[in-house]
């Protein structure tokens, strides 16, 4: 048998009820809807910084290098001392790069600590000798100038490369590019001025006075011509695991027994930073969650306090003949209806924000291209939670509004 609220008649009745009884008190129900209104959009808002900061920090690890594997020698042990047979070789880079699978750049340095005179007074800088492949997986950006060719690799010119700061306390005003600066007891024409792409804050051989000088002229300096720091750069990031295997133990497998290498990869400093914002996301969450909470609990008190001033309508309507569940899906319905307004006025500003930084960002060149993802599934979730949370703490009331004596409501003043 059809029931009357199987009826479109009923579900139409009852949602002007219940728009009529919002309109009746607009200002309540906007300043019930504000709970609401902070809740979505904190959800979608949190979401949203968890991915720009996740996407930020890839690039800047790819900036730094992308795929990266480095390897070098533990120079001391509890149970064994490093020796010369140990370094890492030229002859070590280049099996890797024969020998192992999905590598496709490789290279090696070699810093030591050096002088330049600058205005007749010495200052310290970082000599950094490369080999072939370095500007490719460090992603050197090239200010000006030129960056070796393979002839100053292979004839061993004297010339090297200086950072931007470097640049401009030894030249200047001036162009440094054709210009000679004395390095300890060697002179070197300067061909280019660089920087990293992004910075690494001086935590990798380039610092921010560092001069850049082909590899083989570091055995002018040092007697020796070992690579310090040996890098291999992955064909894909699925790879970087496997390659960072294959590095260990070839190096092992050419040095003898004794010799320890730290073989490390970014993905370490990717997955930490990844916990780190999934944790401030988790936080951000539960502070959206507790708005929420808290607009429901309010949502709760303003509709019991709404049953309370409509006792004599509801009284009416049941003596007219309503039934119980005519009164409790209208009071749920004006519950929803404050949520879900309340959560798509907070999905729109939380929409609003990144559009409107990434126009405001447009007018600043210099910052550079930002991006900022909005995750339409958090716009789902949270339109959906918001809902709820209003149909959940909306219960109640009408629940009580449903129960209600219809003499005693009659009878009420």
């Amino acid at each position: 048998m059809k029931t009357l609220r199987d009826t479109p008649a009923f579900w139409v009745e009852t949602w002007s009820l219940a728009l009529q009884a919002l309109r009746a008190n607009k200002v309540r129900a906007a300043l019930t809807m504000l709970g609401v209104i902070i809740g979505s959009a904190c959800i979608v808002m949190v979401v949203t910084v968890g991915l720009a900061g996740r996407r930020y920090i890839i690039r800047q690890i790819e900036g730094v290098g992308a795929n990266l594997v480095f390897a070098d020698l533990v120079r001391s042990s509890s149970t064994v001392h490093a020796t010369l047979a140990d370094e890492i070789s030229v002859d070590d880079m280049e099996a890797i790069k024969a020998g192992v699978p999905h590598v496709r750049h490789v290279a090696g340095t070699n810093n030591i600590p050096m002088t330049v005179v600058v205005g007749g007074v010495e200052r310290p800088v970082n000599l950094v000798g490369v080999t072939d492949g370095f500007q490719q997986i460090r992603n050197l950006v090239i200010e000006n100038g030129r960056y070796f060719d393979p002839d100053d690799m292979a004839t061993r010119n004297k010339v090297c490369l200086l950072t931007e700061e470097l640049a401009r306390r030894v030249f200047p005003g001036q162009d440094p590019v054709g210009q000679d600066i004395r390095v300890g007891e060697l002179h070197f024409s300067v061909i280019g001025v660089f920087r990293e792409r992004v910075s690494t804050f001086g935590q990798s051989e380039i610092t921010r006075e560092s001069l850049l000088i082909p590899f083989s002229l570091i055995k002018d300096y040092t007697g020796v011509d070992y690579i310090e720091t040996l890098y291999a750069q992955a064909d894909s990031p699925e790879q970087v695991p496997m390659v960072t295997r294959e590095v260990g133990e070839m190096l092992q497998a050419r040095h003898r027994a004794g010799a320890e290498y730290h073989v490390q990869n970014l993905s370490n400093i990717l997955d930490t930073a990844r916990s780190i914002s999934m944790a401030l996301t988790v936080t951000l969450i539960l502070i959206a969650l507790i708005a929420l909470i808290i607009s429901g609990i309010g949502i709760m008190n303003i509709m019991l306090v709404t049953v309370t001033e409509r006792t004599r309508e509801i009284g009416i309507r049941k003596a007219i003949g309503a039934p119980r569940d005519a009164i409790r899906y209208q009071f749920l319905m004006e519950a929803f209806v404050i949520s879900a307004t309340g959560a798509l006025a907070g999905i729109g500003i939380a929409t609003f924000v990144p559009a409107l930084i990434d126009y405001l960002v447009s007018f600043f060149p210099e910052v550079g291209n930002v991006d900022i993802p909005i995750s339409w599934v958090s716009v789902v979730v949270a339109f959906v939670v918001s809902s709820s949370t209003g149909l959940l703490f909306g219960y109640l009331p009408a629940n009580r509004a449903a129960r209600m004596n219809p003499t005693e409501a009659l009878r009420y003043e």
